[in-house]
């Protein structure tokens, strides 16, 4: 099974979901949002899949920085742009698993996906 992380290199949540998948040696490849971008057509689909709440991390200091009448009034086309210019705003980690799509990192759910 194919497996690619996507994230910050320097997030703590980040450094968990890496060594867990190492701790049980699953293979993956990383892609760094900061180093590599992320494209246009690979957010949409995530945001498809799984809303445009679930992909953008509201909780971060990057979100909270911007004007409220922006964080209010944010569009999917705002949100997927803003993304594109700032991906800490992409929630982390977003994990794609042989068709699957996890976002976040719970132990518990990656047991599920890849000791099952």
């Amino acid at each position: 099974m194919a497996v690619t992380i996507y994230g910050i290199k320097n997030c703590d949540t980040m450094k968990k979901a890496r060594s867990w998948l190492e701790e049980h040696e699953v293979a993956y490849q990383f892609h760094d949002y900061k180093a590599l971008g992320i494209d246009r057509a690979r957010l949409e689909a995530w945001i498809d899949q799984a809303g445009l709440d679930t992909v953008l991390n509201r909780a971060g200091t990057t979100f909270r920085k911007l004007p409220d009448a922006e964080r209010q009034n944010l569009t999917r086309e705002r949100a997927i742009a803003l993304m594109r210019e700032q991906p800490s705003m992409i929630k982390r980690p977003i994990l794609e698993a042989g068709g699957k799509l996890l976002i976040g990192f719970k132990p518990e759910i990656y047991a599920g996906t890849f000791d099952g």
